[in-house]
């Protein structure tokens, strides 16, 4: 018999299997607040009855996972982690401390099959998809080392999240439940570089989630340099999906901009990105590249990304530099997973 990952389970599921374990409704809200309290044991459920406790013993288990390791910035207490998973797999997590809380950005693969060359945690490949409740713990595993609760979330960390999709929709579930972590949907951010059929997906959800597309470029020639997934989807294409996520949710999309020195940095490159951009309900930003080891792109200096912005604006859309959070750790995603794999070997 498979055992049930309880941290996965959303509120009406939890209710279901106290119900098919003959118990009264009221023990699925114990439950469901317990583990998603970061309990990790059974024996910890005070409120639980012994018998119940060995019945769920049986049944199932929590997902536990571990910090395995933590880097954490000098500069602004930006805090990355990798952490270790019940199968010996490693995933990472940041953790970005603003004036109006604490930030995580979460993973929801391990590795990643979409392959753009500018992003470290594509380099191996896709390895699997995470569980929802391996994203709610690395929620917990951050807000118990930092001992602040986090506010906001975003997925974009390892892993292109619609690909997950079935687990992610569960996950915005279950840290959006007032009875978990309660934490509200315009609080967190999915970032997508693009899958179309599943932006479309999402928008007939309506969870008032912010989206954010990593778009990288104006044309499809210049992004299919950069991201494979440019072969499947058009551009022209992925500004139909968010017009059809627009007229669903009425919510303004972030469209993210990777500067590449030489690549896409232009003022025709702005132009181009102004136009393609003209009458949607968006906003760009602007990030500097993260250099990584496997390849050798350079960011574009500050003057080339302020004149981009600057065309941008002039065009009416609106943009903003990223501001760089944790410059003195290994920003870049997947780079942290990958030394402690290269160093195992």
């Amino acid at each position: 018999m498979n055992k049930i990952d309880l941290l996965s389970l959303s509120y009406d599921e939890m209710e279901e299997l106290t119900k098919e374990l003959g118990e009264q409704k009221f023990r699925a809200k114990q439950i469901f607040k317990w583990v998603n309290e970061g309990v990790k044991s059974f024996e910890e459920m005070t409120n639980i009855s012994k018998k119940m406790q060995s019945t769920l013993d049986e049944r199932s288990f929590i997902t536990n996972i571990n910090i395995e390791s933590k880097l954490v910035s000098k500069i602004d207490g930006t805090t990355k982690y990798l952490f270790s998973l019940g199968d010996g797999n490693y995933v990472e997590g940041v953790t970005m401390i603003y004036k109006h809380g604490i930030t995580a950005c979460i993973s929801s693969q391990v590795g990643c099959a979409m392959g753009c060359t500018f992003c470290a945690s594509a380099t191996g490949g896709l390895v699997r998809n995470l569980r929802a409740g391996e994203m709610i713990d690395q929620i917990l595993c951050m807000q118990k080392d930092q001992g602040n609760r986090v506010s906001n979330i975003v997925l974009m960390g390892s892993g292109e999240p619609l690909h997950n999709f079935q687990e992610v929709i569960k996950f915005l579930n279950i840290v959006n439940d007032k009875n978990g972590l309660n934490i509200g949907n315009r609080h967190i951010t999915l970032s997508t570089c693009g899958l179309v059929r599943e932006i479309k997906m999402l928008a007939d959800y309506q969870i008032p989630i912010n989206l954010a597309i990593s778009l990288h470029a104006a044309s499809d020639e210049v992004r299919k340099k950069t991201m494979p997934v440019a072969n499947k989807y058009s551009i022209d294409q992925i500004i139909e999906a968010c017009h059809y996520y627009l007229e669903r949710n009425n919510r303004r999309i972030t469209f993210e901009y990777a500067l590449i020195k030489d690549v896409n940095d232009s003022v025709n490159h702005a132009k181009k990105l102004a136009s393609l951009l003209s009458g949607l309900l968006c906003h760009v930003n602007l990030i500097p590249v993260n250099s990584i080891d496997e390849k050798d792109y350079i960011k574009s200096n500050n003057q080339d990304i302020k004149r981009f912005q600057k065309e941008l604006k002039t065009n009416g859309i609106e943009a903003t530099i990223r501001r760089e959070m944790g410059a003195d750790i290994d920003a870049a995603c997947g780079q942290l997973r990958n030394r402690h794999i290269k160093n195992k070997d």
